[in-house]
């Protein structure tokens, strides 16, 4: 398998290549547009042909590529069930698996950072946690119907139930962090750790945060895919 973790500088943005060297097929997970090219550049370095775009959820601190790259490549556009983006061609439910070669992706429902969110279990080894989970951190909860108690109950019945030397790979880091375990973040993420479901709405609600920067340009945006010349 081969794996790849880039990363967006302006937005603190993970963007993941996984394919299959053999079949000359691959998927990229949460592109971002301003990476569009960079990403363009080594799928043709690779020889790969980019079967599909797939979004943990509607995005809200950047645009997404999926569209340029659905334009490009004829890839299909994959969101979560449920998620409000009527452009996708494929919307993924929970326990859905995606096949790329021989690799298997499989979607793991976890709402709660917005009401329709998904982690990917590649190969049963790696997990793409988008905004659920962070290395020592998780998504914010305060719009786009997030909810402080469901995103309790996703990571700590959905994913920490995962065997602990699973690798973790979120969908931002903002301090210098690529990747860690469940068996870490069970033990040592601040927010969960020894933490009750009460205590952690309780911590989540008062974080005052300030709003993403694009947020009123990246939502509408996302739910066309990152169409910008139907929003123009």
């Amino acid at each position: 398998m081969l794996f790849r973790q880039m990363f967006d500088r302006e937005t603190c943005t993970y963007t993941y290549l996984i394919a299959d060297p053999n079949a000359k097929t691959a998927v990229l997970v949460d592109p971002v547009l301003e990476q569009v090219e960079r990403d363009l550049q080594l799928l043709k370095e690779l020889a790969l042909t980019l079967l599909y775009c797939l979004e943990t959820h509607i995005h809200a601190d950047h645009i997404t590529g999926t569209d340029r790259l659905r334009q490009t490549t004829g890839c299909q556009g994959c969101v979560p069930a449920g998620a409000s983006a009527a452009c996708a061609d494929r919307h993924i439910s929970d326990g859905e698996v995606l096949t790329v070669g021989a690799i298997a992706i499989e979607a793991i429902s976890t709402p709660g950072h917005t009401d329709s969110h998904l982690a990917y279990r590649v190969n049963g080894e790696r997990l793409l946690t988008g905004d659920a989970l962070f290395v020592r951190g998780c998504g914010r909860t305060d719009f786009q119907s997030g909810d402080a108690g469901i995103l309790y109950d996703s990571v700590t019945q959905r994913l920490f139930a995962l065997p602990e030397e699973t690798v973790v790979y979120p969908g931002h880091d903002y301090r210098g962090h690529t990747c860690s375990t469940i068996g870490e973040e069970k033990r040592w993420n601040p927010r969960f750790a020894g933490r009750t479901r009460s205590g952690f709405i309780d911590f989540m609600g008062q974080l005052d945060l300030p709003h993403p920067k694009k947020m009123m340009e990246a939502v509408p945006a996302n739910e066309l895919c990152g169409n910008l010349a139907v929003t123009a």
